[in-house]
């Protein structure tokens, strides 16, 4: 079994009213070394057998057809998380 995870971020230029609410709460907490928080979207796709290069190119495209909302959001990474670290 192995795992593919891929990460969604809101595109720059949007604003992220979720991250500005988490930036505030750190400085009111006293974590002032924090400037600018940005929060994005982790999806976990558990895979049966090996992951070869077709199947990662048809979780590339199943993320941006699917997963990310292209008008507001990227996708900024597709990557296999090594079977060792699955589940830790």
């Amino acid at each position: 079994m192995a795992l593919i995870v891929v990460d969604v971020m809101p595109k720059a230029e949007i604003l992220d009213p979720q991250g500005k609410a988490v930036s505030r709460a750190l400085a009111r907490l006293g974590h002032e070394a924090v400037g600018d928080v940005r929060v994005g979207k982790r999806f976990e796709l558990r895979i049966d057998g090996d992951v070869t290069d077709a199947l990662l190119d048809q979780v590339r495209t199943v993320a941006d057809e699917v997963l990310a909302n292209t008008v507001i959001e990227d996708v900024v990474g597709v990557h296999v998380v090594d079977e060792a670290e699955v589940g830790k």
